[in-house]
């Protein structure tokens, strides 16, 4: 069996996380009993979620445990299969963690899917035509409910989730307005993806100049609003939102340092009868199904061109995830294990 390397959480953050809070090791890989399998990951995923999962408070997950595997999706081959389902060079994923191996069994429900690259590259299946795709279908779908000719909003629209909540409300015929972090995000955003108008936050860095960015891109006011930041721009989305608006709080990562993020106005709220709904995406899997078919089929056919931005080495992960946390990543963040 081959050596394995593996990073580990070995400290709670304080504040920011920084890169003592993580420690790359190396370790035997356990010998495979009947029904296993070995699979070498090729990608790691990178995504914020992982940031509240190093706390220790409550959350609507259980804490990363320390001196263990940081947890995350991988996607990559069966080495060595003891599995009659599972064969060497089987494509798969899982949440294999931040290592080069794993050792899975199969039959443990949800751990591990066969996907076929023939027509979708295998890091897109860590991305829009994974996880992050699913929770962008289901917070479009199940909490804005989006009508043709409506106003959809969506911040970080440059990233993961937030580039197919764009792509999938054009779909259905909806005005798209991103917020992102530059003008090479925003360009991206709206050239390559199809956003009707993309504001840079980065320049409108106050309530006031943010409202009145919404307020020109979005002149029929916002129906429905996609959130993975939280704090000023929900502020700001806040102030331009329709009666009967819709917020689908997939996102706060403004707050995964640990500071508060109150709300400037929630009199809105009630003024304009919003509905503001949380979501986690694996407490929904009835719908993986049909999400990943319409995300599998925009992306084989090219509608969907997801940008990636990709580390290289396991030991580079760790400062891949804090740059994701500043917004250094463009699309999706991977490290690429296998050259």
């Amino acid at each position: 069996m081959p050596r394995n390397q593996q990073i580990l959480l070995v400290s709670r953050p304080q504040g920011e996380a920084t890169l003592d809070n993580f420690a790359l090791v190396e370790c035997d890989t356990p010998e495979l009993a009947e029904g296993q399998v070995l699979v070498r990951h090729h990608y790691l995923s990178l995504d914020p979620y992982m940031r509240g999962r190093m706390n220790e408070g409550k959350s609507y997950a259980a804490p990363q445990p320390l001196g263990e595997v940081m947890i995350g999706g991988t996607v990559g081959q069966v080495e060595v299969s003891r599995h009659p389902r599972y064969a060497a060079g089987d494509w798969v994923v899982g949440m294999g963690g931040w290592q080069l191996y794993s050792v899975v069994n199969p039959d443990q429900p949800g751990v591990l899917r066969k996907v076929d690259v023939t027509r979708i590259a295998p890091s897109h299946y860590l991305g829009a035509v994974g996880m992050p795709g699913v929770t962008a279908w289901y917070g479009l779908n199940k909490i804005l409910e989006p009508r043709a000719g409506q106003t959809i909003t969506v911040s970080a629209a440059a990233g993961a989730v937030g580039s197919a909540v764009g792509v999938l409300a054009k779909q259905r015929g909806c005005r798209v307005v991103g917020i992102a972090g530059g003008p090479d995000k925003c360009a991206y955003v709206r050239d390559e993806l199809g956003f009707d108008d993309c504001i840079d936050y980065r320049q409108h860095p106050d309530l006031r100049a943010l409202a009145a960015a919404l307020k020109a891109a979005c002149p029929q006011g916002i129906d429905g609003h996609f959130e993975n930041v939280g704090g000023l721009v929900l502020d700001a989305v806040m102030l331009r939102a329709n009666a009967f608006a819709r917020v689908a709080l997939c996102g706060m990562i403004a707050g995964y340092d640990g500071q508060p993020l109150p709300m400037l106005n929630p009199s809105l709220i009630l003024i304009n009868r919003m509905r503001i709904e949380g979501f986690i995406v694996s407490e929904h899997m009835d719908v993986w199904p049909q999400a990943l078919a319409e995300l599998g089929e925009l992306v084989a056919s090219g509608r969907y061109r997801p940008r990636e931005s990709i580390a290289h080495g396991l030991a580079a992960a760790p400062e891949a995830f804090l740059g994701l946390l500043k917004g250094r990543n463009f699309g999706k963040q991977l490290v690429k294990l296998v050259d």
